[in-house]
């Protein structure tokens, strides 16, 4: 019979009851650096009942701050005498029967108590814990509080439970018991023996016990001594410096799969150590930092993604549409402002007569006149087609194609966009109309070449802005717009590389500062909304600017007549018909070539 007391660290704990010998006497550890606990008193049996029993040992667990109960301590200090743990108490009883037994002895002796330290693969310097206890053949491990690890097989209910009242009226089987170790305890919860283990919240505190002497005979206890710290410490340092330095160098979905790599790999690490080495290795701080390392690396990555899109869109978003600054901040190394040369399709456009309507407007509802034209034309231009705002000048509105984000298409977007500019003109006019406001007209040139595109200017002042030849020719079509008549003028490198479009040819001319002549074409629409009439209407002037070309002055008048009559509001028949009498009364000299020279811009 073994029998279990307690004891207590109450500032008021009385001494009750007879304890036991101690199983190791004072002075046993001398310089060894253990923690016990400190105790005031204890609650034990009484006289005539311990003196009959073959052995006691304490009830006391160690409770975790979380309130959970893992750990048991072997041997508890009290006055300098060392006191064994209930369940060492039974296996020690239990070895000196079989002792017994197997010698054929008479009288019952309890094995000693020994204490060991292991090697120190881990820990430099002297160490002086204490690592294991050693009963017979049995080694027990502790940690540096003398304390086992309970080995739970499972749930409340992992050993069989009978009981007591059916025993005593002989209703469980002598074969269910004997040869057994029993263990009588309580587990109603009103006799208040109930704790919480990490396998139940509701755990019989006697089944606890169970556990430590069935962990003990089987040689299933784990081992967690104080080295393994070092252990610990080693393998955060090494894990922590991998995921520092690979987590940044990965993409986000890497970075996730290396975290969960990691992850398992200390995972089964410690399962290895815990199956093979039955030593516990702590799992939560390599798991807590992997996922602390992996948070503060996927947050700093979105700060800093979320700061350089934010400067990304403040750099980028005045000159192009919020989708292309979207597109562009998914991948902002692709794109810089750094200059470069490359294709593009450079819009001008421009308010004629602008200075005689600020004349007839107050600055208020100029002020509203401008800005509803400029918003219209801006989101045609960004909206609609992508383009890249360059800037206003005034009433005058630059902008470009493919630049910075690429565009295979922008030669056709830039003349839809010209298209759809003059369309919405017609809208404008007739809401300033119905304000008594004056209606307005634009002129648009549209040219596609090679440029210099990025972030120009001075130190004071710069912007992403296109410069070069075909810049410039742009500029000079916008400007001749006025002088043929028509809305929109496109030259002849943007004419070549878009085929859906019906292009009307206006002229051959040489602008200022250029020396060689291009041809310049006025868009009617796509190939499929422009109607027949439209086409036979090209077909005949463009018989009329051969012949005006070929001198046939005659020829040249009589189609110029049909086609006033087909659309007498085109003032280019008007221009031309001017131009072909003059040149029947002046003719021009043997080289001309039908190619007209301006020398302003």
């Amino acid at each position: 019979m073994v029998l279990g007391y307690y004891f207590n660290s109450n500032d008021d704990a009385l001494e009750s009851g007879a304890l036991p010998e101690p199983v190791l006497p004072p002075g046993t550890f001398g310089n060894r650096k253990i923690r016990f606990a400190i105790w005031k008193g204890y609650g034990a049996n009484l006289p005539e009942f311990q003196s009959g029993a073959a052995n006691a040992g304490h009830f006391n667990p160690l409770v975790d701050d979380d309130g959970v109960s893992r750990r048991v301590p072997m041997l508890m200090e009290y006055k300098g005498g060392y006191y064994e743990a209930f369940s060492l108490a039974i296996v020690r009883l239990y070895l000196g029967m079989q002792d017994a037994v197997r010698n054929n002895k008479t009288a019952l002796t309890l094995p000693k108590v020994l204490t060991g330290t292991a090697p120190e693969p881990f820990i430099k310097g002297s160490y002086t814990g204490l690592e294991w206890l050693e009963v017979g053949q049995l080694r027990i491990p502790v940690d540096d509080e003398v304390a086992a690890l309970v080995p739970y097989r499972g749930p409340r209910g992992s050993f069989p439970y009978f009981s007591l009242a059916d025993v005593w009226f002989d209703k469980v089987p002598v074969e269910s018991l004997k040869g057994r170790i029993a263990l009588i305890g309580t587990s109603a919860p009103s006799l208040v023996d109930l704790r919480s283990a990490p396998v139940d919240s509701v755990y019989p505190g006697v089944e606890i016990h169970a556990n430590l002497v069935a962990g003990m005979l089987d040689g299933k206890l784990k081992h967690k001594p104080a080295y393994m710290l070092g252990a610990e410490v080693l393998l955060l340092a090494l894990g922590g410096v991998v995921l520092t330095l690979l987590i940044p160098m990965l993409a986000p979905l890497w970075a996730s799969a290396a975290t969960v790599t990691g992850m398992a790999l200390i995972t089964l690490l410690d399962i290895g150590v815990w199956s093979y080495s039955g030593l516990v290795l702590p799992l939560a701080a390599s798991v807590l930092m992997t996922v602390t390392l992996y948070t503060v690396n996927m947050a700093y990555g979105y700060f800093v993604e979320t700061r350089s899109k934010r400067q990304f869109t403040e750099l980028f978003g005045q000159y192009v549409p919020p989708e292309l600054v979207g597109i562009m901040a998914e991948d902002p190394e692709q794109y810089t402002m750094a200059p470069k040369s490359t294709d593009l399709t450079i819009l001008f456009s421009d308010v004629r007569g602008f200075t005689s309507i600020s004349e007839a407007l107050s600055p208020e509802h100029l002020r509203e006149y401008i800005n509803e034209y400029l918003t219209d034309m801006s989101n045609i231009i960004r909206g609609k087609y992508r383009g890249t705002l360059d800037k206003y000048i005034g009433d005058a509105i630059m902008a470009f194609w493919n630049a910075p984000v690429e565009d295979k298409d922008h030669p056709r977007n830039g003349v839809l966009a010209a298209l759809e500019m003059l369309r919405e003109c017609g809208s404008l006019n007739e809401k300033f109309t119905a304000r008594g406001w004056p209606t307005l007209k634009i002129g648009i040139g549209v040219n596609s070449g090679n440029v210099r595109v990025g972030d120009m200017g001075s130190k004071e002042r710069r912007a992403y802005t296109a410069m070069g030849d075909a810049v410039n020719v742009a500029s000079r079509l916008e400007g001749r717009t006025k002088y043929y008549g028509v809305g929109i003028l496109v030259g002849e490198a943007t004419r070549t590389l878009v085929k859906d479009v019906v292009f009307k040819e206006i002229d051959k001319i040489k602008v200022k500062g250029k020396d060689e002549a291009i041809t310049i074409y006025e868009p009617l629409g796509l190939e499929a909304e422009v109607e027949k009439k439209a086409l036979d209407e090209l077909k005949l002037w463009h018989q009329t600017i051969r012949l005006y070309r070929s001198r046939q002055w005659d020829q040249v008048e009589v189609n110029l007549l049909n086609l006033h009559r087909m659309n007498p509001r085109c003032a280019l028949y008007e221009l031309y018909a001017k131009e072909a009498a003059g040149k029947r009364r002046n003719p021009p000299p043997a080289e001309w070539d039908g190619v007209t020279v301006f020398d302003e811009k």
